[in-house]
């Protein structure tokens, strides 16, 4: 989610969209779980919000990240890579033992 709203503040039910199209479904979060979530960031800092008023639409809370949530999704973002290295690693690993040998 950080991530999602680092590239584009969003509001929530955009952000579910986003988050559903950019983990191919994998990932659906219900509405309410959604706006329980955004409010816990935003009290812990990571996000700060604004209402966006609309003439022909109810009003939106936009979420934007903020330097603290930069700095959450930059640490979060270094502990992938140091774990991707790992499963790099087990795959090789995987591939040279069992995958061609065909041993169990």
């Amino acid at each position: 989610m950080l991530r999602l709203l680092y590239e584009k503040p969003s509001y929530g039910y955009q952000l579910m969209e986003m988050l559903e199209e950019k983990s191919s479904g994998l990932h659906r979060l219900e509405t309410g779980s959604i706006y329980t979530l955004l409010r816990r960031m935003e009290h812990r800092g990571l996000l700060k919000s604004e209402w966006k008023e609309a003439e022909t639409r109810p009003d939106r809370r936009i979420y934007k990240v903020t330097k603290n949530g930069t700095e959450a999704l930059k640490s979060g973002l270094q502990t992938i890579v140091k774990r991707k290295v790992l499963m790099d690693d087990l795959a090789k690993f995987y591939e040279k033992n069992f995958q061609s040998t065909g041993r169990r």
